[in-house]
């Protein structure tokens, strides 16, 4: 996420105008999974990246932070995850591919067609996210760090928001 643009009021005649400081390259990233098991509360678990753009700084997600991510799911959920992935290019990284197929007892990856976020559950849950801190003006980058990490925790709080994401697919979850 960049500085957030969203619309907002002004005096007739007048354009509103909000300036941010700090380079226009900082930015925070979110990578999640929305998680859901029938007969259980859905989950979200997710992790979230900083960058200010300093010299042998990731810029974005790299694999290893998805397997991670996959890892962590597995250990707080106790039991096999059915993935079901976009078609972002990092997800289709051989080093991601291997460790899919390694982890096949307890792991299986279902890819969405290549461009479908209505079937993507999780775009619901970055919607929400992002609805919220629109208007937000900032000082810095770690104020929006943290407007993003106090939305995504109350999100993870209020199971039937993540159950929404899921109905807005239309997808059916089978017991």
């Amino acid at each position: 996420m960049t500085p957030p643009r969203a619309r907002t009021w002004g005096r007739i005649g007048h354009t509103p105008v909000v300036r941010v400081r700090g380079p226009e390259s900082d930015r925070v990233s979110m990578a999640g999974m929305a998680c859901y098991k029938p007969g259980e509360r859905s989950h979200l678990i997710y992790t979230i990246r900083e960058y200010r753009g300093r010299k042998g700084e990731p810029k974005d997600f790299v694999w290893r932070d998805f397997r991670d991510l996959i890892a962590r799911a597995r250990i707080q959920l106790d039991g096999p995850i059915v993935l079901v992935w976009d078609n972002a290019r990092i997800h289709l990284v051989p080093p991601l591919k291997a460790f899919s197929e390694a982890s096949a007892d307890w792991l299986t990856v279902f890819q969405l067609p290549t461009y479908a976020p209505d079937l993507n559950s999780q775009e619901g849950v970055w919607s929400l996210v992002k609805r919220d801190i629109g208007n937000l003006a900032t000082a810095d980058l770690g104020q929006i760090t943290r407007a993003v990490k106090r939305k995504l925790k109350q999100i993870q709080y209020r199971p039937h928001l993540i159950d929404g994401c899921l109905a807005d697919t239309d997808l059916i979850m089978d017991g």
